[in-house]
Order: C-alpha cells, then sequence, then structure tokens
C-alpha cells in the first residue's frame, strides 16, 4: 500500500511492487498488469480497500493468477450517510447559507432567504443501484418518511420490498424523483449514466447526489443542466477525473463538494483495512477468501 499523499505515480507503483506477493491498494491506485509484472510471478493476490474495484485490471489479475479482493459490507452505512448529508445539504442550501452568514455579518432574516426543498412526506427520492450502500440509503429515505423508487437491473430483494422500495425502469425512475443518488458500479455500461439525455430525464429543480463513482455523470452535462435551472443543486464526492473537478462547477453555490471522504469514518476505515488484510491472509494460507471479486481463478 502507498503511505504518501495523493494518487501515486504508475512509476511509484511499479517500484513499490517490485516482489511482492500480496498488494493492498486503494482508489487512488490503478494497479495494471505493469504493476502487476514488477511485483513478478510471486503476486498472489491484489486485495483493494474499496467496495469499487475499476481501478484493478481484472483481466490481468486473471492472466497471471491472481486474486482480486474488495471491502463490502463495513461502509454500507457510513457511505450511505454521506450521501443523505449530501442530500440535505443540497436541497436545504445548507453550505450556501453558511458561507453567506460568514461572509455577510450585516446578513437578516427573510422568509425567502435560501428557501430550499423539504425532503419528508410527499417527496420521492430515486435510488439508482440497489445493492448494500443503495439499500442504507433507502432506510434513511424511509425514516424522512420519502417514497423511495429504484432502478437496478436485478430484481429487488426481499428486505427492500418489505422496506416499501418500488422498482420502476430508470427512466421513470428520473422523472418521478425529487432527488437521484447514484449507488452503482462504474462498468463500461454505466460511464456517463447520467448525461445530456437522462439528465434532462430529471423533473425540473430536481437534486442530483453521487457518492458511487465520478464517471457515472458527464460532468459538463451536469454543469449545464445546473446553470439552466433544470437541476437545482447536486452533491459530489466523487468526480469524472479525480482529483481534476470540472471547472464550472466549482463556481456554482448550488454544488457541494465533498473530497471522496464518504468512507472516511474512523470505524469504518479501520474496518476497511482489517478486511484487506483478512483477504490477504487467507490467500497466504490457502483458504477461500472472505470476499473476491471480478474474474479470478479458482480459490487456492
Amino acid at each position: 500500500m502507498y503511505g504518501g499523499r495523493g494518487a501515486p505515480s504508475q512509476e511509484d507503483l511499479r517500484h513499490g511492487a517490485t516482489g511482492a506477493i500480496a498488494i493492498i491498494s486503494t482508489v487512488n491506485e490503478t494497479i495494471d498488469s505493469a504493476v502487476m509484472d514488477a511485483a513478478g510471478p510471486g503476486l498472489r493476490i491484489v486485495a483493494n480497500c474499496a467496495v469499487g474495484y475499476d481501478n484493478v485490471d481484472l483481466a490481468a489479475a486473471n492472466e497471471r493468477d491472481v486474486l482480486v479482493s474488495n471491502t463490502p459490507g463495513v461502509l454500507d452505512k457510513a457511505t450511505a450517510d454521506v450521501a443523505f448529508g449530501l442530500l440535505l445539504a443540497t436541497a436545504r442550501r445548507i453550505v450556501e447559507a453558511d458561507h453567506h452568514i460568514r461572509t455577510h455579518p450585516d446578513w437578516h432574516w427573510g422568509p425567502r432567504e435560501f428557501l430550499g426543498r423539504d425532503l419528508s412526506a410527499g417527496t420521492t427520492l430515486g435510488i439508482v443501484g440497489m445493492g448494500r450502500i443503495g439499500f442504507e440509503m433507502a432506510r434513511s429515505a424511509t425514516a424522512f418518511d420519502m417514497r423511495v423508487l429504484a432502478y437496478d437491473p436485478r430484481p429487488l430483494d426481499r428486505r427492500s420490498v418489505d422496506l416499501g422500495v418500488v422498482a420502476a425502469d430508470l427512466e421513470t425512475v428520473l422523472a418521478s424523483s425529487d432527488a437521484i443518488t447514484l449507488h452503482c458500479p462504474l462498468t463500461p455500461q454505466t460511464r456517463h449514466l447520467m448525461n445530456e439525455r437522462t439528465l434532462a430525464l430529471m423533473k425540473q429543480g430536481a437534486v442530483l447526489v453521487n457518492t458511487a463513482r465520478g464517471p457515472l455523470v458527464d460532468e459538463a452535462a451536469l454543469h449545464r443542466v445546473l446553470v439552466s435551472g433544470q437541476l437545482s443543486g447536486a452533491g459530489l464526492d466523487v468526480f469524472e477525473d479525480e482529483p481534476r473537478i470540472y471547472p464550472g462547477l466549482v463556481e456554482l453555490a448550488n454544488v457541494v463538494l465533498l473530497p471522496h471522504i464518504a468512507s472516511a469514518g474512523d470505524h469504518t476505515r479501520g474496518a476497511m483495512a482489517l478486511l484487506a488484510i483478512d483477504n490477504v491472509r487467507h490467500c497466504l494460507e490457502g483458504r477461500p477468501l472472505p470476499t473476491p471479486v471480478g474474474c479470478v481463478p479458482d480459490q487456492r
């Protein structure tokens, strides 16, 4: 695992991986064929300390008989909490109001000052991706008496149905929801899932939240619908080309930006690290991995 600040260069990764039998990676680090080859034939596992694993070349791992794991389950609630926090902050214009009161000592109360959107009974939350994190988001929304629509290629599980979540196609979810929150993986099919066409399908004045993967959203298209007023705001914890952010988004007061911290709870980050280590230990002891992913060889 790279110990420096920010994303390491591929040269740093290749150098650090030399001779490794296990690599513990984070979303900052691209573990490609060159990094695996730098480790050499003794490399047994890449344990990614995240739920997503699009930073790991699964095909290269499979070709080299290298196992890949991730850390699902331990960060679901923490990530959903931040997503719901972004939803509240954006819909109720909390960050805008905070900035205003800090920069305007002569501020005054007014009946229309920082008028936002209510999140309560009669409001619909649309969830795109009803996995573990999507389910936790639905639990939070129902606690606020919100109606929950969800799109997922798979049928809803029993607990989601029991919670009152209603399944619908993507177009219906986008057109019917006062807020959309993304909780799906990044794949070739979901890259720019939110684009000029799909953003235009969202309700006038709706809010978009993304704590999943940045490239799910075409940031230039998002900027256009925010400027036009089609959407009233957006809350983003991830970005299309981190750490770069589309310049226009930074300039908008109705966008809340976070530096990819949805899992950054002290207990949660510790649990993620322990699960990654546990996967490495199981691999080296010849036992099945607790949380294997992707196109990996048979457990050994």
